[in-house]
């Protein structure tokens, strides 16, 4: 049976997808920019679930997604019948302590080669995802051919 090793924090991340695109906070809503010294990107938390309820190896490691410096968390939520990534004002550290973890902010994280992909637990084959159109919004999707799924995460200490 898995069961992940307790953390103090989370592990930080930059990210970037094929396209040298980053994510950006833009207000409330995550986009897609093109890498500049003139785009600021956000620096991704990323801490692995303790709620073994949920966990599926095959799919990857279940894991809570937040932005840094920030109380926002990564969320699946449902907007008139499809799902929608949103941004959710609760800390990635407060989802971790809980004992029965809510399935909407969690994510499969899998390595795919050199890159890392991120499937929704609560809405399984949707991936977050972005556009090959810069400025756009971070996404998901279960088209994985047309919209970038893959990133490469560049770890921070």
């Amino acid at each position: 049976m898995f069961t992940p090793e307790l953390q103090d924090r989370p592990i930080f991340y930059t990210i970037r997808d094929s396209q040298q695109m980053v994510w950006v906070l833009s207000g409330d809503v995550l986009i897609a920019a093109p890498s500049s010294n003139n785009v600021q990107p956000v620096t991704v938390t990323l801490i692995a679930c303790r709620d073994t309820e949920l966990h599926d190896e095959e799919k990857g490691n279940l894991v809570f997604l937040g932005i840094k410096g920030k109380d926002l968390s990564f969320c699946c939520a449902e907007v008139e019948g499809q799902p929608t990534l949103q941004l959710k004002e609760v800390s990635i550290m407060e989802l971790y302590r809980e004992n029965k973890a809510r399935t909407p902010f969690l994510f499969f994280h899998s390595l795919e080669g050199s890159t890392s992909a991120f499937q929704s637990a609560s809405h399984p084959g949707w991936f977050i995802a972005t556009s090959s159109t810069a400025k756009q919004p971070v996404t998901l999707t279960r088209e994985r051919g047309l919209a970038n799924t893959n990133f490469y995460l560049g770890r921070e200490n």
